[in-house]
C-alpha cells in the first residue's frame, strides 16, 4: 500500500479548458447537475446483474463511471452541504439536520455560486441541499438562496395524497413511515414529485439552451417511502430477491456503535419476508427515477445540448439493504459510504470506461471548475478528477474518508484500493479493518489481529491527516439530531 502523505495535504489543482478542444474560449460549458436521494450502487453499470437501470446506464456509457465513489457523511444533509461547498463535514460544521453551513461560513462560495459569478443562469429545481417536504423551502428548511438564480419546488400525488397517508398509518402497504412501500395504480410517472422535477428542468433547458446554464435536478426516489406508478413494482419478482447473509454472531465482529443505527437489531425487528418486499421497493423506485433520468437525457438530445454539456449523476450516499443487518445509510460500512457517481464531458475519450479508484464527492467541485475552464476557492479539501476521465486506469494514490456522529461520538472511517480502517471516538470505543479485496463484504474485522498491527499504524496515519486527535478547548461536535428517515 501506497500512500503519499503530502498529497493529501496539499494537493494543487490545476485549472484546465475542457476535456477536449470542444471546449473552447468561446462558448462556455453548461452543466446539468442530477441529484438523487439514498441511491447505492446496485446499478447495472456497476455490475448489479437484476436492478432495471438503463438511463442511468446510458449516461455511464456516455462518461466515466466511478466504483468507488464515497461521501463525507452518510446523511442528506451533511453530505450535500460538504459537495456543494467542497469542504469535509469537520470544516461545514454540518453534522446533522438542523445545522446550516452559513450559520459560521457566510462568505463561502458554493459551487453554483461559482458559476452564478463566472455568467451562467444557475437554477435548481426539486432536492439540492436539505429540505424534508417541497413546502419547507424559505420556512425550516436548509437551502441555501444565495446559491440559486431560481428555485423550483415541484410537488407531486407522492408528496400531497399518498406520502402523508403513509406516514399517517393509513391502511397502505406498508411497515411504517421510513419503510414503507406503495405501487401507485392511479397516478402516472408526471403526477409523482420526480416526474414534475424532470418537466421543469426540461422546462429550464429549453427557455435557457442559447445561454450557458448550470441546472440541477435534485430527485427525491429512492427515498423512502418506496411510492412510484405500480409499473415499476412490476419489473421485479419477489422470489429473485434475497437478504444478506448475517449470523448470531454478527454483533461480536463489530464495536458496539458500528450497529447501533438500527435498532432493534436487525432490520428493525421486521421479518424476512418484510424486509426482501422492501428491497423490491426499493429496486422498483431507482427504475422509476432511472425513467425520469432518462427523459433529462432524451432532453439534451433533442434540443441539441450534448454536445457543450457536462453531464453529472450522483446520489449523496448508499444504502444499506440488510448488510451486517442494517438498514438506511449513517454507517461507514462500504453500502452506506459508497455512492454512485458518473461524469459525462463532451469530447471524452474514455467513454463507457469503469474508473475504480477511490474518488470523493468532494472532488465534484474542484473537477468541474477544471472541466469548465474557471478558478474555484483556494481552500476545497478535494482534487480534480479531471485526470482519471482521461485515463480511468492511471495510478492514483488518493484515499476516500467518510465520517458518522453517534450522539457526540464521532465515527471515523479512511479507504484505499485494498483496506478500510474505521475508528470509534477517535479509537477509545472501538476500530476496524478490513482487507477489501479478500473480504469485500467486511465480515472479518482484523483490527485486533496482531498479524496486522502494522497495518493498523499505517491506516491510522493516513485517517490522521484530516482527522487528528480533538485538542483542548477545540470545538466541539453538536449532539445529532438526524431522524432514521432522513
Amino acid at each position: 500500500m501506497k500512500i503519499n502523505l503530502l498529497k493529501l495535504v496539499a494537493a494543487p489543482l490545476v485549472v484546465s479548458t475542457a476535456v477536449t478542444s470542444s471546449c473552447s474560449k468561446e462558448k462556455k460549458m453548461n452543466v446539468l447537475f442530477i441529484a438523487v436521494d439514498d441511491m447505492n450502487n446496485d446499478l447495472g453499470c456497476f455490475g448489479h446483474s437484476y436492478v432495471k437501470s438503463p438511463n442511468i446506464d446510458r449516461l455511464a456509457s456516455q462518461g466515466v463511471a466511478f466504483a468507488n465513489a464515497y461521501c463525507q457523511l452518510p446523511l442528506s444533509s451533511p453530505s450535500r452541504s460538504s459537495l456543494l461547498t467542497g469542504l469535509r463535514p469537520d470544516r461545514t460544521r454540518v453534522f446533522d439536520l438542523t445545522y446550516h453551513f452559513r450559520q459560521d461560513m457566510p462568505d463561502i462560495v458554493t459551487l453554483p455560486q461559482m458559476f452564478m459569478n463566472n455568467g451562467y443562469y444557475v437554477a435548481r429545481v426539486g432536492k439540492l441541499y436539505h429540505y424534508g417536504n417541497p413546502g419547507d423551502i424559505g420556512t425550516n428548511g436548509l437551502d441555501d438562496r444565495a446559491s440559486w438564480t431560481e428555485r423550483i419546488n415541484p410537488a407531486g400525488m407522492d408528496k400531497t395524497t399518498l406520502e402523508p397517508d403513509i406516514i399517517n398509518y393509513t391502511p397502505k402497504r406498508g411497515l411504517g413511515s421510513s419503510m414503507s412501500f406503495l405501487a401507485d395504480s392511479l397516478g402516472e410517472d408526471r403526477d409523482h414529485t420526480d416526474g414534475k422535477v424532470a418537466d421543469e428542468a426540461i422546462k429550464l433547458l429549453e427557455q435557457h439552451k442559447d445561454e450557458p446554464f448550470f441546472i440541477a435536478a435534485g430527485f427525491y426516489r429512492p427515498h423512502c417511502p418506496w411510492v412510484t406508478p405500480d409499473e415499476y413494482f412490476d419489473l421485479y419478482n419477489l422470489s429473485r430477491i434475497t437478504l444478506p447473509e448475517i449470523t448470531a454472531e454478527t454483533p461480536e465482529r463489530y464495536p458496539e456503535l458500528a450497529l447501533s443505527f438500527t435498532r432493534p437489531w436487525p432490520y428493525f425487528g421486521i421479518t424476512p419476508d418484510q424486509a426482501r418486499e422492501c428491497i423490491l421497493s426499493y429496486y422498483a423506485a431507482i427504475s422509476f427515477v432511472d425513467a425520469q433520468i432518462g427523459r433529462l437525457l432524451d432532453a439534451l438530445d433533442s434540443l441539441g445540448l450534448a454536445e457543450n454539456t457536462i453531464v453529472v449523476f450522483w446520489s449523496d450516499h448508499g444504502y444499506h439493504l440488510g448488510e451486517h443487518g442494517l438498514w438506511f445509510k449513517q454507517s461507514c460500512f462500504e453500502e452506506s459510504a459508497k455512492c454512485p457517481l458518473i461524469i459525462s464531458a463532451p469530447g471524452m475519450k474514455t467513454k463507457g470506461k469503469l474508473c475504480r479508484r477511490m474518488v470523493e464527492l468532494v472532488d465534484i467541485y474542484p473537477t468541474l471548475a477544471d472541466l469548465a475552464g474557471l478558478e474555484p476557492p483556494e481552500d476545497l479539501d478535494g482534487v480534480s478528477l479531471r485526470p482519471l476521465l482521461k485515463d480511468p486506469g492511471k495510478k492514483w494514490d488518493r484515499p476516500a474518508y467518510t465520517q458518522v456522529q453517534r450522539g457526540a461520538t464521532p465515527g471515523h472511517s479512511v479507504r484505499t484500493e485494498e483496506w478500510r480502517y474505521t475508528e470509534w471516538g477517535f479509537g477509545e470505543m472501538g476500530a476496524e479493518l478490513y482487507n477489501e479485496k479478500n473480504d469485500p463484504r467486511e465480515l472479518v474485522n482484523l483490527a485486533a489481529d496482531p498479524a496486522y498491527s502494522d497495518i493498523v499504524k499505517e491506516m491510522k496515519a493516513i485517517l490522521k491527516i484530516v482527522h487528528p486527535e480533538p485538542v483542548a478547548g477545540g470545538k466541539a461536535v453538536p449532539e445529532t439530531r438526524a431522524l432514521y428517515c432522513n
